[in-house]
């Protein structure tokens, strides 16, 4: 997927008003993205703006422009997307899988991204008992679809 393949922020004028600290990966579903992410870091080259040596992050509303930017600022790191997951799924022990119905904000590699959006079906396909063996199939969007 080339880097214009990956969806814009779902609101370009929230962009770098989201909460720095959220939740980092899990949940296997997304339904938008908020913003793409570069973190940068002083003890790896990055400016220092605060003196102080944190890690800081710049906000954007493309993967693109994330990637350009990450790519020529010394210290940073590849993107990440922010999603917002309005339900997703939990897995509190390996093979154990809870279906939530609450908001979630996390960070995401943007590769997650090549999985299609949540839609009504994809949380209870992969909770049914006739789910192939590979639930990630249905994740993935590569599953036979229920009718």
């Amino acid at each position: 997927m080339s880097s214009d393949n990956y969806p814009p922020a779902v609101d370009p004028s929230h962009v770098g008003e989201y909460p720095a600290v959220v939740k980092a990966g899990g949940g296997y579903v997304w339904d938008a993205v908020l913003e793409y992410r570069v973190w940068c870091h002083p003890h790896e080259g990055a400016d220092d703006p605060d003196k102080d040596g944190s890690d800081y992050y710049y906000a954007f509303e493309t993967y693109a422009e994330a990637l350009s930017f990450s790519q020529g600022t010394k210290g940073a790191e590849e993107p990440l997307a922010l999603i917002l997951q309005v339900e997703y799924i939990d897995e509190p022990k390996p093979g154990q899988y809870e279906h939530k119905k609450e908001e979630r904000l996390t960070e995401w590699p943007v590769e997650f991204l090549r999985r299609p959006q949540r839609t009504a079906r994809t949380i209870p396909d992969f909770l049914s008992p006739s789910a192939p063996a590979n639930r990630l199939d249905i994740i993935r969007g590569i599953a036979k679809k229920s009718t």
